[in-house]
């Protein structure tokens, strides 16, 4: 882990250098997606016999958090693409080696969303359907794509536990390159993929109940308990990891932006009471966010490792998520508003952070009030709201 993040460290000015190409581009640039696979980020979560590391996760989103301070969309695909191979790593082992095999360093894309109908065939199904946000998808050989089974009519099949999840090589599926038009986290690349009619053998097909509950990786024998968490804690996490990385990179951009200025009637902002009050609350704002986060993350596999974790710290940890990534993003509002009007060009990385920051904020995983909500029915007893989790 160490050497994962001594490289981050060293590609720091690089990927802030990179940033606004990719932003240009509307996807990493091609030597920035080498340079996240050179560091090993994206493996830090993949089994040790496929060329990861098994990482911890709160080691995970220590470099996400890093990556992500240094160039928000670089942070938000290592994020959303390193959580996948803990996923994929409770696969059979067959599926585990046509993924990583040849190449230990093949990135998996997304979405999880069921909008694909899957009707089934001898030995599999044919699939088909279309996903909007789709992170880091140039730069990935395989996708996991979500949908729900038909019958042989291709009418739904409307019973509980009909979600499935479908993994397919790049040469099946397309790429809408024109469907990332946005205002933040554009250098994500997060583009439309469909497929049409495509068959997906029945062994790449995944039930997602025992990611749900943290019981997969038993199944297929990995007793890391880094595996035994639940899929709907973990992917969430990812999300918030990476929208707060974004927040440390804008606080640190607003420090470099104002450490020489001086307002148009005089004001040092180094030495203004104003600014440096806001300086000071949103600094703390942002590193508790920071420390909770990664503290939970703790607990969260300390309980995997006892056998379970349970609901109440499930519920706690997302709480705790959604709520330090609404004070971080306005922490940043607080910064923003009083950097001045030369925060606003598009050569200064505050006004980047800013928006990516926002445009953060729409993902469902960083909405807070159905986590809100689930907590507080836990909390006197009642079913929580499935979203909630």
């Amino acid at each position: 882990m160490r050497e994962v993040m001594e490289r981050i460290e060293k590609m720091a000015d690089f990927l802030r250098e990179q940033s606004p190409e990719s932003e240009r581009l509307g996807k990493l640039t091609d030597a920035t997606a080498q340079r996240l696979r050179e560091s090993g980020v994206i493996r830090l979560l993949q089994p040790k016999e496929f060329g990861g590391y098994e990482a911890h996760p709160a080691e995970f989103f220590e470099a996400v958090l890093k990556v992500g301070s240094f160039c928000g969309s670089a942070g938000w695909v290592a994020g959303v693409v390193g959580v996948h191979p803990w996923q994929l790593g409770q696969l059979p082992i067959e599926v585990q080696r046509e993924l990583w095999g040849d190449d230990p360093d093949t990135w998996i894309a997304s979405p999880y969303a069921p909008f694909g109908r899957a009707r089934p065939v001898e030995g599999g199904y044919l699939f088909s359907g279309r996903w909007p946000f789709s992170s880091g998808t140039d730069h990935c050989d395989w996708v996991i794509l979500g949908g729900l089974v038909t019958d042989e009519n291709g009418e739904v099949d409307r019973r509980p536990g009909n979600e499935r999840h479908f993994l397919l090589p790049r040469g099946d599926y397309t790429i809408h390159h024109d469907s990332w038009e946005v205002l933040g986290l554009k250098g994500t690349g997060s583009k439309d993929v469909s497929v049409k009619d495509v068959f997906v053998p029945e062994y790449r097909v995944i039930d997602p109940k025992g990611f749900v509950d943290g019981t997969q990786a038993r199944s297929v024998g990995r007793d890391n308990p880094i595996y035994h968490v639940p899929f709907g804690s973990i992917f969430p996490a990812a999300i918030s990891c990476a929208t707060l990385a974004m927040a440390e990179g804008a606080l640190a951009a607003y420090v470099e932006l104002t450490r020489g200025r001086v307002t148009v009637i005089g004001n040092v902002t180094k030495t203004d009471p104003h600014h440096l009050r806001e300086l000071g609350e949103a600094s703390a704002d942002i590193e508790i966010g920071r420390r909770v986060f990664i503290d939970d993350w703790k607990r969260m596999v300390d309980a995997a490792a006892k056998g379970r974790v349970p609901d109440a710290l499930r519920l706690e940890t997302r709480r705790n998520q959604v709520r330090a990534v609404r004070r971080a993003v306005d922490a940043v509002d607080r910064l923003f508003a009083i950097a001045g009007g030369n925060s606003l060009r598009l050569d200064q990385p505050l006004q980047r952070f800013w928006r990516d920051l926002h445009a953060g904020m729409n993902h469902i995983c960083n909405v807070a009030e159905p986590v809100y909500d689930s907590y507080g029915k836990h909390t006197f007893g009642l079913e929580p709201n499935p979203r909630g989790w």
